[in-house]
């Protein structure tokens, strides 16, 4: 078992907190990403795992064990940097069989790991190379195969993919998703791109100074946020936020008013909101649909500002009529132009509507689930 337990971790430097409380459970085998924008604390959490830094509170527990004391070396972990850190006079194959022989294990055995790692990871060829005969993304795979080596408990990333070029990074994604899979061990992998986490990740730590915003699957995080910070985090581009206004609230939902002043009711719990307060209505770029282009609930008109031709996509920047630019997503084939007027349609079933305090309103169930329940 190589679950990781972390409770109520807390640490600070100069005292400054930098991580306030955090508990999180990770299965055995699962792949969980850290993910936040700098300074939230998630390579200091990551490292706190490692044993690199100790919490000022708090228990780091791997396979039900209580590792917070022990050292590093003694945890059953592997770590890989955001650089690389490779022995410049030594070949691939040196690079990776060093830790084993620090731990003085039989050459035999050294020998076959390395071999092993170096298959795993597709570098056979490249072992009695030197690190500067390396791309990038080679010495990347070096980096992987020392942790592989140790045959650890629970892998750790600290953002190593961040010093690749766009396309590399992309085809170590896929590989470190079929590494995961071979090797069927837990993983831990911290970065702020958001993308990253959605691809690789079983599921997601969404952290934001210090504290854990939300826990979750890629798609729970993306189609049900609990908050205005995970919704603006992940997804891209970032969820259009809309300043609006109770009207009223019934049994139907929350009436609100757009800009423009066009009422539209929403089906979510009313709870304790009253008329004329602020409320942030949330909807993706992709969600918009350009006039005529499908079913929608109602829609917002602005001028086009900016237009970007992706190829597959043209992302258009509207301005409203109280000045807030907003992203829309549409097709490739669009035929809108800078200058433009333009409505673009919404339908209620993909808006999110958050309180002042960012956190998410719930949306009333369906009236065909409430019936079975």
């Amino acid at each position: 078992m190589s679950a990781v337990h972390l409770q109520q971790i807390r640490k600070a430097f100069a005292g400054t907190d930098v991580l306030k409380g955090v508990d999180i459970e990770v299965a055995d085998r699962e792949f969980m990403v850290f993910v936040g924008p700098s300074g939230c604390g998630k390579s200091t959490l990551l490292r706190t795992i490692a044993g690199l830094e100790r919490c000022d509170s708090g228990q780091v527990l791997i396979g039900g064990e209580d590792v917070t004391e022990l050292e590093p070396s003694q945890r059953g972990v592997a770590m890989v940097f955001q650089s690389y850190a490779l022995y410049p006079h030594m070949s691939v194959y040196e690079n990776i069989a060093f830790g084993l022989r620090m731990l003085k294990l039989p050459e035999a055995e050294t020998k076959h790991r390395v071999h092993r790692a170096a298959e795993i990871l597709q570098i056979g060829q490249l072992l009695e190379r030197r690190p500067r005969a390396l791309s990038g993304g080679q010495r990347q795979r070096v980096a992987i195969g020392r942790s592989i080596v140790r045959e650890p408990k629970v892998f750790l990333f600290d953002e190593p993919l961040s010093n690749l070029d766009a396309a590399l990074r992309v085809q170590m994604r896929l590989e470190l998703i079929k590494l995961h899979k071979q090797l069927n061990a837990t993983m831990i992998y911290v970065t702020h791109d958001q993308t990253e986490a959605m691809t690789m990740a079983d599921r997601i730590v969404v952290l934001n100074h210090g504290r854990v915003e939300q826990v979750g699957s890629p798609l729970e995080l993306y189609r049900t946020p609990q908050n205005r910070f995970v919704a603006g985090f992940i997804g891209s581009p970032k969820m259009n936020f809309i300043d609006v206004q109770v009207v009223r609230v019934d049994n139907a939902g929350v009436t609100i008013e757009l800009p423009g002043n066009e009422p539209l009711t929403l089906p979510f719990a009313p709870g304790t909101l009253k008329p004329r307060e602020k409320l942030t209505l949330g909807i993706r770029p992709e969600h918009f649909i350009e006039a005529g282009g499908g079913d929608v609930d109602s829609g917002l008109t602005g001028d086009v500002m900016v237009i970007e031709h992706l190829g597959g996509e043209t992302l258009l920047h509207i301005r409203l009529p109280n000045d807030l630019l907003i992203q829309v997503k549409g097709s490739g084939e669009s035929t809108a132009v800078d200058g433009q007027r333009i409505n673009v349609g919404f339908s209620i079933r993909h808006v999110h509507l958050f309180n002042e305090d960012g956190s998410a309103i719930q949306r009333l169930r369906p009236v065909a689930q409430t019936a079975m329940a």
